[in-house]
């Protein structure tokens, strides 16, 4: 036998893991003839450290996928709030005209946080098709792995896009509700 990929080792219960884990190395040792000093031709690794690292690499992972989501989130926040700004100087003469035959300053914040919602939601729901796309194009096609999707997920993803929506179009909301009708009709 020239070479040894990897060897398994599966420890009693009770025993202690790190005097079996250097008996182990010195055996190899040993073996290999190494010198005192010298660096080992070998790497032991046990289950515990190998957990560790995946759990460390999928903290890392999770980590990096909150903050581009976060930074997602954020960019279309502010572009639902340009959105709705345009909306608010483009329909100013309407939201005069509705203010001049009754309407409240709630009725016009209500409807115009009721669209940037809409909007969000409408987003978010594209946001998740796309993404669940091309998670089944990616790793159900190319890896050949199983892929399921989690209601759960798809629902906090919505329920984010439509607090993104109230957030983002507060602003602009409580701008429109402030108008003077006066004022706004005589807006061009």
């Amino acid at each position: 036998l020239k070479r040894v990929g990897s060897i398994s080792v599966k420890v009693r219960e009770g025993q202690d893991m790190g005097v079996v884990e250097e008996r182990i190395k010195e055996l190899l040792r040993q073996r290999f003839k190494v010198q005192p000093g010298s660096e080992d031709p070998f790497s032991v690794r046990n289950l515990t450290e190998m957990l560790r690292a995946q759990e460390e690499s999928s903290r890392v992972m999770t980590l990096l996928l909150a903050t581009v989501a976060g930074i997602s989130l954020v960019i279309g926040g502010i572009g639902i709030m340009n959105i709705m700004l345009v909306s608010v100087t483009e329909r100013t003469r309407e939201i005069g005209l509705r203010m001049a035959v009754g309407a409240r300053e709630r009725d016009i914040l209500v409807q115009f946080l009721i669209e940037a919602v809409t909007l969000s939601l409408a987003g978010g729901a594209v946001g998740v098709l796309l993404g669940a796309a091309a998670t089944w194009l990616m790793i159900g096609t190319l890896a050949d792995w199983q892929v399921s999707l989690s209601l759960g997920a798809v629902a906090l993803a919505v329920a984010f896009s439509g607090l993104v929506g109230v957030f983002f179009g507060y602003y602009p909301a409580r701008r429109a509700s402030q108008m003077l009708p006066i004022a706004a009709l005589r807006h061009e």
